[in-house]
């Protein structure tokens, strides 16, 4: 692992592999580059990966307030610049809200993005679930992480996933570890999200996975997202709603079989 600083933010990354095209891998809402820890090694070779804590995550820089969606997409653009990699074609993968980062990334930086994976992708939140989120963000930050634990992993981390207990307790003790705070300020951003029209707008290969143990982002809610960019791929997988973590082959399986037609 690495850290750098661009912009007085400081990042902690991990870049692997060689090769023309790059993965570029973002991860969910309180998770961390290790979010994709399980996928990686099944993937095949042949390029460079690029994974990272996103500002408020892991050991980057922390957040307050309301994280800025815009300077989260622009992250991903300053990191490829910074490692070297900015000069050749970009394969973006997002989970959940990183999901929407990587939409968003594309949009801002359409020649920048060579194609885009989105497992589950947080792309707003429902006008009449927006106050409970918001709601919920003040509470982990005036109570902690384990204020809404074992609520929120039922939602997202369900029973039926939850077959290898050793892999489930290492995912709930890490995102125990969340700073509260900076939590709060990207369940904030996500409430505040309108991305339709950007979305709508993309021309660019596009695959999107949606877990059918999935209720915060079922396949009913993401496939409309999927189908209103001309060309998308929609498939739903037998996953949740952190699909690196909980099924890595399914998602390892997915994400090679697209690289392969796209040349990512």
């Amino acid at each position: 692992m690495e850290w750098i600083e661009i912009g007085g933010v400081g990042f902690r990354y991990e870049l692997a592999g060689s090769g023309d095209g790059t993965l570029v891998l973002v991860h969910e809402m309180g998770g961390t580059l290790e979010s994709w820890d399980f996928v990686i090694p099944l993937l095949r070779g042949g390029r460079a990966v690029l994974r990272f804590d996103m500002r408020g995550a892991g050991q980057s820089t922390k957040l307050r307030g309301t994280a800025p969606f815009d300077a989260m997409a622009d992250d991903i653009a300053a990191l490829l610049d910074a490692t070297g990699r900015g000069g050749g074609p970009a394969t973006v993968v997002g989970c959940a809200v990183g999901g929407a980062v990587a939409l968003h990334f594309a949009a801002r930086h359409p020649r920048r993005a060579q194609a885009l994976v989105a497992l589950g992708p947080a792309t707003g939140i429902p006008e009449d679930r927006r106050a409970a989120t918001l709601a919920q963000a003040d509470r982990v930050e005036r109570e902690g992480m384990a204020a809404v634990a074992d609520e929120a992993l039922a939602r997202s981390y369900p029973e039926a996933l939850r077959g290898d207990v050793a892999r489930f307790r290492r995912f709930r003790a890490r995102w125990l570890a969340n700073d509260p705070g900076s939590y709060a300020a990207t369940a904030r951003m996500l409430a505040g999200l309108e991305m339709e029209a950007e979305i709508a707008a993309l021309r660019l290969p596009c695959l999107f996975l949606a877990g059918t143990f999935d209720p915060l982002r079922p396949p009913a809610a993401v496939e409309p997202v999927a189908r209103s960019i001309p060309g998308a791929r929609f498939e739903a997988i037998e996953s949740g709603h952190f699909s690196a973590t909980q099924t890595p082959e399914v998602v390892a399986a997915r994400l090679d079989a697209f690289l392969a037609v796209t040349g990512g």
